[in-house]
């Protein structure tokens, strides 16, 4: 048994805790449907006592950067520790294949790196000229307070990392909550973490509920300063919808339609292996995975040709065997919405170059040529093994179409002239762009974040310090002035 399958409790204030609902919550491996663990459902007390534990911690944690900078160190040393029952219990609970697994770990692990550094930005002062005689301008960051922690279950832990790290270092307390059905790794593993490394009672605080017991309370809760979330856009609006009403800050990364650009003059082969990655990683289930490829008609036959035999070749299966690259997707309800849109690609009349089978929660690879850019099913987030392949008649409406979406966070573009590409990437309404490479790309000191429905603000050091910290600005007046009255 894995560690962190005897794990399936709340961390409240120091304490793990049994969730006080009667609600019991099954924690399934999805490929095989095993139980891993049972958890009991905390209630909506327990969330505001989580809140109330984080404010009254917040105060003393973000003056002692000490502190901070060996809980955080100490945190790093046991996920580089703990790394081989971090990557099993990925696989266990989300079906992340091993080179999924592996790539989250590691991805972590650099934005905690990244993170140290940041516990330093508290307390320091950037200081600016000013208009007036004999005055000094100071500005500072401080923490925000508490921060609202909600992460999704594809890529459960280094999406809930990518908050609660910059935000605990930045001097801030987090709430957080997991999805329950990756509540072990993307919550109580965290937990577990920071209690090795000795972190204070009521900074981080991980609770396992459902929005069916707390309903808005993760983000309209009063404690809340700023509220996190990485999921679908129609929560995203909800939450913005009631964050605004309270004037609350929120850092929102939410759904995609990613396009995989491919112009006249791309290199194919090399352009059919990255779409393959950034298809198929993680079954198709990320918010920066392709979801339109968009191809030249001069290549198009060529490109679709090549992209299905490799496709045919991906090896499905049990997400532990390291030669998988295909494996469940999370749960039987995303297997149905996926069959779902192959059903509604061939009512439409799109070509189906290659037809998935489906075995438990696995759906093998998915291809489906000529499909209408404007179609439902072009126009809708994948979040599965199925690829769409969309003809162009040039360049420039390879750019056209993959504009034509509303949303707006991931997207790439292949050519062997680069100054063109780069041309034609700042045309693309997304908020990251990459030139012969697949749009699944991350690193702690990029620029991370969507345009449109995609999101609000931005992730990496250092544009999530200003995210997670309020600006203070202080004057000293070094000599008395003269006022006009």
């Amino acid at each position: 048994m894995n560690q962190y399958q005897e794990l399936n409790k709340s961390y409240i204030n120091g304490v793990w805790v049994d969730g006080q609902e009667s609600t019991q919550q099954n924690m399934v491996n999805p490929y095989n449907n095993d139980v891993l663990a049972k958890v009991n459902i905390a209630s909506f007390d327990q969330l505001n006592e989580a809140f109330e534990g984080a404010k009254e911690a917040q105060s003393s944690w973000g003056q002692d950067a000490e502190l901070r900078k060996k809980v955080m160190t100490n945190a790093l040393s046991y996920f580089k520790e703990n790394k081989e029952a971090l990557i099993e219990m990925l696989t266990l609970e989300s079906g992340s294949t091993q080179v999924k697994a592996n790539l989250e770990l590691d991805l972590t692990i650099g934005l905690m790196e990244e993170s140290i550094k940041m516990v330093d930005e508290i307390g320091k002062f950037e200081e600016k000229p000013s208009i007036i005689p004999n005055k000094v301008n100071e500005n500072y960051r401080l923490p925000k307070g508490v921060i609202s922690s909600i992460a999704p279950f594809n890529f459960p832990l280094y999406l809930s990392m990518r908050t609660i790290a910059p935000a605990l270092a930045l001097g801030n307390t987090v709430v957080h909550k997991a999805d329950i059905q990756c509540g072990l790794i993307s919550g109580s593993a965290i937990a577990k973490a920071y209690e090795e490394a000795g972190i204070p009672s009521g900074v981080f605080q991980s609770i396992l509920t459902t929005p069916e017991i707390i309903g808005d309370g993760m983000f309209n809760h009063k404690d809340a300063n700023l509220v996190s979330f990485t999921g679908s856009t129609p929560v995203g609006r909800q939450i913005g919808k009631v964050a605004g009403e309270q004037l609350k800050e929120v850092a929102l990364e939410l759904g995609g339609n990613g396009p995989f650009c491919v112009l006249q003059d791309a290199d194919i082969d090399q352009a059919v292996n990255a779409a393959i990655f950034g298809k198929h990683l993680h079954q198709g289930q990320i918010c920066m995975a392709i979801n339109r490829i968009i191809v030249h008609e001069d290549v198009y036959d060529a490109f679709a040709e090549k992209f299905v035999a490799k496709a045919k070749e991906l090896k499905y299966g049990d997400p532990r065997d390291p030669d998988v690259v295909v494996g469940p997707l999370i749960n039987e309800k995303q297997v149905e919405r996926a069959q779902d849109i192959i059903n509604k690609a061939k009512e439409a009349g799109f070509d189906m170059l290659l037809e998935g089978e489906r075995i438990g929660n696995i759906l093998t690879p998915t291809v489906i040529g000529n499909v209408d850019n404007d179609s439902e099913v072009a126009q809708s987030e994948l979040f599965s093994p199925v690829a769409l392949i969309t003809k162009a008649s040039s360049d420039s409406e390879v750019i056209e179409k993959a504009n034509a979406t509303q949303y707006g966070l991931s997207s790439s573009i292949f050519s062997n002239d680069e100054e063109k590409a780069r041309e034609y990437a700042l045309e693309l309404a997304f908020g990251m762009t990459h030139i012969n490479d697949q749009p699944v790309n991350d690193e702690p000191t990029a620029l991370f974040g969507g345009m449109r429905q995609s999101g609000i603000g931005r992730f990496g050091s250092p544009y999530v310090i200003d995210e997670f910290t309020e600006g203070k600005w202080i004057s000293v007046q070094k000599e008395f002035r003269d006022y006009p009255f």
